[in-house]
């Protein structure tokens, strides 16, 4: 059965930092809808009404560019471990990037790490949980150091470079709000 909360309380934010996966999900007005795995311990939960993550440089900026056009993003987390739960964050959300002031607040509550991009925030509207029961068991066996140890090799300028070149626009055209310095 369904549960839906206004905020997070103590026992939903144990189980968020449980989990070694999350999916976010945004869509543009018209276009393509995004939904995207993320993982690499990027997630924080900044007070019962905010969570952010760490958005990584990859061949895409979609999420920001629907934020920046409506605002709205849904973060999934489920276990697939032994308690089953289904957990999902509705809100607005917002990239910041490293000339925001913001930035350095945030890098204080998920470090940055190589590649990274710009940060999501999310002020959270509702959060729903449900059973799960359907979801299989699946063991965590590690993270995947390959976009770590791409970001590390290309180095901050090159990543710059891929990001002016990239991640200005999405796949249906539409501006990522990356600031092109």
């Amino acid at each position: 059965m369904a549960k839906f909360y206004n905020a997070l309380d103590d026992k939903l934010i144990e189980f968020i930092n449980e989990q070694h996966i999350y999916f976010t999900a945004t869509a543009p007005e018209e276009g393509r809808i995004n939904l995207s795995p993320k993982g690499m311990d990027t997630f924080a939960c900044l007070n019962n009404n905010q969570v952010a993550y760490l958005n990584l440089t990859g061949s895409g900026n979609e999420t920001a560019a629907h934020l920046a056009e409506n605002e709205r993003i849904t973060i999934m987390m489920c276990s697939f471990g032994k308690n089953p739960l289904i957990l999902r964050i509705y809100g607005k959300g917002r990239a910041v990037h490293r000339s925001d002031p913001e930035w350095q607040t945030l890098a204080t509550q998920i470090e940055p790490i190589p590649g990274a991009r710009q940060y999501i925030v999310i002020d959270i509207d509702s959060i729903q949980t449900s059973c799960g029961y359907a979801v299989p068991h699946y063991e965590y066996t590690g993270e995947r150091d390959t976009l770590l140890l791409s970001a590390e090799r290309k180095g901050e300028e090159a990543l710059e470079t891929y990001r002016r070149e990239n991640n200005l626009v999405t796949i249906d055209g539409k501006p990522t709000g990356y600031p092109v310095i």
